[in-house]
């Protein structure tokens, strides 16, 4: 959802050009002799990132389908969430950022959804998640991005300049409206930015209606938030997903294999989105206590079921302690976390590591 997505935008009006189909064929589950056909499309366009679907249907137009569905629906997800563009006849978050102190805004049902949730993670996360950090996190995006543009010219932005748009994140002044289905921010200064959950809320809220469809096997990745919906078709296997291995200079691709079936699996780290000032790399996850990039560790995952409160979780627990996130991630059921510390090494919740392929 970044403003530079249009750079990477591509001439495609239905998700299934990119359909790969893979030829081994298996069997359905049960005594049925009927088969399934794996099939995989991906696409880069939405939420700034690429969306990999895998799926098992008996037809490749049924597959199509299936991707188009995800697409289409991914598609209106993202143009609601945007912070950074307009689209016409769409009041999205942009919209209620750039009416802050002046007027309510009449949104979109999902937009109210995803701040209700929005402050339901702030109040689980303790504040580590905040929808209405963005006056902070817009002052770091335009540092980034004039540092990766003009590298020899980096700089850090100034302390009291984080500290006077730290003023303006009150997240009580976010104030929602379910009657009249508005938003308003109360502080004119105050922006709006969801970067750390919308993606997973969207990638749930897509998973939910492929399932009332009646798709019951699949994989959705949306740049790196994984959904799995059931389990794989061949002998009933949980799916196998990589974790992403934090040393981008490593051979290995992966740290470790998951095996998971009705499960989201999300990370966070500092080794995607950064920029170098005087040889330092500064990453894009902003503590906010600290109001710089969090230092507790390289990455964090996470696996729980629902694909938003994975997300925020991934964002919460890089914020902090390994201790304070042990803690948290421990209070929550059917919820595991990896963390990979500076050093490298690796520390696991309790049952985390029955995961593990």
């Amino acid at each position: 959802m970044r403003c530079h997505v249009k750079r990477y935008k591509i001439l495609i009006k239905r998700v299934i050009i990119i359909i790969m189909v893979i030829i081994m064929m298996f069997p359905t589950t049960g005594c049925s002799l009927k088969k399934k056909t794996r099939y995989q499309a991906q696409f880069l366009e939405l939420f700034d990132t690429v969306t990999t679907i895998i799926g098992y249907t008996d037809t490749k137009k049924e597959f199509s389908e299936f991707a188009q569905t995800v697409y289409d629906n991914l598609k209106e997800y993202h143009e609601l969430y945007d912070i950074y563009n307009d689209y016409e006849g769409i009041n999205n978050i942009k919209t209620i950022n750039d009416n802050a102190g002046i007027a309510p805004v009449k949104v979109d049902q999902r937009i109210i959804d995803l701040l209700l949730f929005s402050k339901e993670a702030y109040t689980l996360t303790r504040g580590r998640v905040n929808i209405a950090f963005g006056a902070v996190l817009e002052v770091w995006h335009n540092y980034r991005t004039e540092g990766i543009d003009d590298p020899e010219n980096a700089k850090l932005p100034p302390m009291e300049l984080l500290e006077e748009r730290a003023n303006h994140t009150d997240i009580n002044k976010v104030i929602i409206n379910e009657t009249d289905s508005t938003v308003y921010l109360e502080d004119p200064e105050m922006r709006l930015d969801v970067g750390a959950i919308a993606k997973g809320y969207a990638t749930e809220r897509v998973v939910q209606i492929l399932i009332e469809k009646g798709y019951h096997n699949g994989l959705l990745s949306v740049g790196g938030n994984v959904r799995a919906i059931g389990s794989r078709v061949e002998k009933e296997k949980a799916w196998n997903v990589g974790i992403q291995n934090p040393d981008t200079d490593s051979e290995e691709p992966y740290l470790m294999i998951l095996s998971l079936e009705n499960l989201s699996l999300v990370s966070s780290g500092d080794y995607e989105r950064y920029y170098m000032v005087k040889g330092e790399r500064y990453h894009h996850i902003i503590d906010p206590k600290t109001l710089m990039p969090a230092q507790y560790f390289t990455a964090v995952s996470v696996v729980t079921e629902d694909s938003g409160l994975a997300d925020a979780l991934s964002t919460c627990i890089f914020n902090m302690s390994y201790e304070d996130g042990y803690a948290l991630i421990e209070s929550l059921p059917n919820t595991e976390a990896l963390w990979v510390m500076k050093d490298g090494t690796m520390k696991f919740s309790s049952e985390f590591e029955s995961y593990i392929n």
